[in-house]
């Protein structure tokens, strides 16, 4: 994890040292830049870009809300605003400020400011999308639960799909569209408009016909793929999508 690189403005040389000591204390802070007045700070900000900014909000000349203003929005980075003054607060977080400090500062309180600054910067992490382990299917007057894992292979049939699971076939009442929806494309694929199969248990295929194959499952099941699903088929085996005139005659084993 990279350090958060933070910058300090106060007009008070003491204060000013001593929030860039506490801040030195703080595992993985990198002050890149301290500053005595405003106008040097807005061109400083500027010119580091740091993640973190401690603003004093009452300095000769320009202010740390002048400060702000001289940024643009792109530009502004997390504002910690440190004052002695408990006045300005509502000012503070109306200018959307991460925090307010009332000087001294409290170690403690600098502490949680570094920890909203570090949850703020914190890259978003997209939730991998979540797929069913096990399948109901209704059997008569029960319903058995199928382990995605044991499914080799699904055909329409009709309003029903027709679920092979452990060299057994199981109805189910849905359509091939929802159920592909719903298991993970990294371990299915639709290789014909009304079948589906387990990747990991293909162990060969066969061309029989223009852009079509055989395929054959480890529990010997064989399935013919359709024409328009041939490169989709090629693509999640890892194979390359030749031109069908290239394509070797005969069985392709499944790497």
């Amino acid at each position: 994890m990279r350090a958060l690189r933070a910058v300090v403005v106060d007009d008070e040389p003491l204060a000013r040292a001593r929030l860039t000591r506490l801040l030195g204390s703080e595992p993985g802070v990198e002050v890149v830049g301290e500053y005595g007045d405003g106008e040097s700070a807005a061109a400083g900000i500027r010119a580091l870009a740091p993640d973190l900014a401690f603003l004093d909000v009452r300095m000769p000349g320009l202010d740390g809300f002048g400060v702000l203003a001289q940024l643009p929005a792109e530009a502004r980075p997390l504002v910690v605003f440190v004052t002695a003054y408990s006045g300005h607060a509502v000012e503070a977080f109306d200018a959307r400020a991460l925090d307010y400090l009332v000087k001294p500062v409290a170690p403690d309180r600098l502490q949680q400011s570094v920890q909203r600054a570090r949850q703020q910067l914190r890259p978003a992490v997209a939730e991998e999308p979540r797929y069913p382990e096990r399948l109901a299917v209704p059997d008569g007057g029960r319903v058995r639960i199928v382990a995605v894992s044991e499914l080799e292979c699904v055909r329409a049939q009709g309003n029903y799909l027709e679920l092979r699971v452990g060299g057994q076939e199981l109805l189910l009442r849905e359509t091939l569209a929802n159920l592909e929806a719903r298991l993970d494309p990294r371990l299915f694929v639709r290789i014909h408009r009304s079948h589906l199969v387990r990747l990991d248990l293909i162990e060969q295929l066969e061309t029989c016909g223009t852009g079509q194959y055989v395929v054959r499952m480890r529990s010997g099941l064989r399935v013919t793929s359709g024409r328009s699903y041939r490169a989709a088929l090629r693509r999640a085996l890892g194979l390359p999508v030749a031109a069908e005139a290239d394509e070797p005659a005969g069985p392709v084993r499944a790497p």
